[in-house]
């Protein structure tokens, strides 16, 4: 799933690698997929795009968001986006599809359920979700500090939720998903079931300098080893709190790294790290 390392790692290739390509086909819902969620009629995207010059690329949150100079593209969620050389094979199945002047191509396709989204400069994309992600201040910010983030936690309504609800839903950070926050919380020994109304300042500390050094390492290693790059490589950073280090031992501790079912979802923590 895409979040904010895989997000950030995504700009920095795209613009590295495809800035200045000119998009001269344009292939959509090639594959139907009724969880990939398109601007309108996906039918619409070549007209949109075909022609239109990659400019620039940028992370809003946990979305890569791609702009040319009459449109804005971007994907989300559980997208996997792959830049394919020319002469290389293409995938027999993808929900978008970019084929470039120079033969080279930008292949999405969804997993799960995730977002392309393509909408001309001359209408107002207002999704709520998106607003959200460009108004709030990004935790690799200089001004995500430490006032900002006691502010994010300080309302009644959130002091009452447990630490995965507080910081991995409502988009109080966005692009931190609990693919993210398990390590997080995992270097800040606090379990993601702890409220946030028993953070002593200590843990609250903690818990910050945490989120902010383990997001900035994720980034600098190009994303988590559990989701691959533009080119399909896997980042660099090797994530502790996994499904696939379910039942082994803790870095830290030794003991077995343990899964619960909490909030539809899975949860990996140390019991013996973690303490509620």
């Amino acid at each position: 799933m895409i979040e904010i390392p895989e997000a950030v790692t995504l700009a920095r290739q795209v613009n590295a690698s495809l800035a200045g390509k000119g998009i001269q086909q344009v292939t959509a819902a090639a594959s139907p997929h009724k969880f990939a969620w398109y601007y309108g009629d996906p039918a619409d995207y070549p007209v949109r795009l075909t022609g239109e010059v990659l400019r620039t690329a940028r992370a809003v949150g946990g979305t890569l968001e791609l702009k040319t100079d009459h449109t804005t593209l971007t994907f989300s969620d559980g997208v996997n986006l792959r830049y394919l050389e020319p002469g290389l094979p293409l995938p027999q199945k993808h929900q978008l599809l970019l084929c470039f002047t120079d033969d080279s191509h930008l292949a999405a396709s969804v997993q799960m359920y995730g977002g392309l989204v393509c909408w001309p400069d001359s209408v107002v994309y207002d999704n709520p979700y998106y607003l959200a992600a460009k108004s709030k201040i990004p935790p690799l910010s200089d001004d995500f500090d430490e006032p900002y983030f006691h502010r994010l936690l300080a309302p009644d309504a959130v002091q009452k939720l447990s630490l995965k609800a507080a910081l991995a839903t409502e988009q109080r950070i966005p692009g931190l998903g609990n693919g993210v926050l398990q390590d997080i919380l995992w270097h800040a020994r606090l379990s993601p079931r702890k409220k946030v109304n028993t953070l002593s300042e200590r843990e609250e500390k903690a818990l910050f300098d945490s989120l902010t050094s383990t997001l900035a390492e994720m980034v600098r290693l190009g994303g988590r080893d559990t989701e691959t790059d533009l080119f399909g490589n896997p980042g660099g950073y090797a994530v502790v709190m996994c499904a696939k280090n379910n039942a082994q031992p803790c870095p830290q501790c030794g003991a077995p790294i343990f899964k619960e079912a909490y909030m539809g979802g899975s949860v990996y923590y140390c019991r013996e790290c973690q303490k509620d």
